[in-house]
């Protein structure tokens, strides 16, 4: 299975995983008298979105290179990125907006049972999170890895949730808003969150300069090439799974054009046996100094 079958294999999973997650809550919440569960449902529902907002990215992104796209469709993985943000900034301000008018609300305590409901979403979810986040590092998926954000922030308002709906049965009347406050919390971790997914994603649609352990290890490869003196520029950008190299190779100033040419071509593939994270590598071959 290669990265792309395996980051969609993946999606799948978070899609089922989050859409039972949010039956289970919202049920929980109406029937336990808990607003943070009902919120917690509102964020696995909007996580639902997202996911398939991923796997239809990912899908896209699988397209081989043509004539108006030739570094391929990697690109749509970070816009992507950005619509899962604007998904997990709305629903951390409509769970701000509803818990602020609970808290103005009087209403009951919620029911001793939600918490082990919440224990167990909290395990689940951490779980998800681990599991979702380990296949984004094998597969370069920054979109994956703005999903797994979403399990380990959906765990974070279980935990904000638990603490809150405890503190609301131990210290009983008067405490009952502890809940919504619990669930208010949880909208300010959603959006520092938010921010941690969207960064790396713009850094990758901005080509920014992120890859110095990368390039390091181009080098290595490259010096085991013989022919190969030293390289100079060496430029990354990254596209979907796949990082696109502009690399400069110094070689003896007395070869041919033909095997300067033969000596790219054989750096490319070392590179490409070597490291197969990597799409397309451009090399310009320069001289040695007289």
């Amino acid at each position: 299975m290669n990265n792309e079958e395996s980051a969609i294999k993946t999606t799948y999973f978070s899609i089922a995983g989050n859409l039972g997650l949010a039956l289970i809550k919202g049920v929980a919440g109406l029937l336990g008298n808990s607003y943070a569960l009902i919120a917690d449902a509102l964020e696995s529902t909007t996580d639902v979105f997202s996911s398939i907002l991923v796997l239809l990215g990912l899908k896209y992104a699988k397209r081989p290179a043509d004539k108006n796209h030739p570094y391929g469709h990697g690109k749509i993985e970070p816009l992507v990125t950005f619509m899962v943000v604007g998904f997990l900034v709305i629903s951390a301000g409509i769970i701000a907006y509803e818990s602020i008018l609970h808290i103005q609300t009087p209403h009951k305590v919620p029911k001793v049972w939600t918490l082990y409901v919440l224990a167990a979403i909290i395990v689940w979810k951490e779980i998800s999170y681990r599991i979702v986040i380990k296949k984004s590092k094998e597969t370069n998926s920054s979109s994956l890895r703005a999903d797994a954000w979403h399990h380990r922030s959906d765990a974070i308002t279980s935990v904000t949730a638990f603490v809150g709906i405890a503190i609301a049965l131990i210290f009983g009347p008067g405490y009952e808003t502890a809940d919504d406050w619990a669930a208010l919390l949880a909208s300010g971790f959603i959006l520092y969150n938010s921010f941690l997914i969207f960064r790396p994603a713009l850094g990758e649609i901005m080509d920014e300069h992120r890859y110095d352990d990368l390039i390091d290890e181009i080098r290595g490869v490259s010096l085991t090439v013989k022919g190969i003196k030293d390289t100079e520029k060496c430029r990354i950008r990254k596209s979907g799974m796949k990082y696109h190299v502009d690399l400069h190779a110094i070689v003896d100033g007395e070869l041919t054009v033909r095997r300067g040419h033969d000596l790219a071509h054989e750096l490319q593939d070392a590179l490409h046996a070597a490291i197969p994270t990597l799409g397309l590598i451009s090399i310009h071959v320069e001289p040695t100094a007289r």
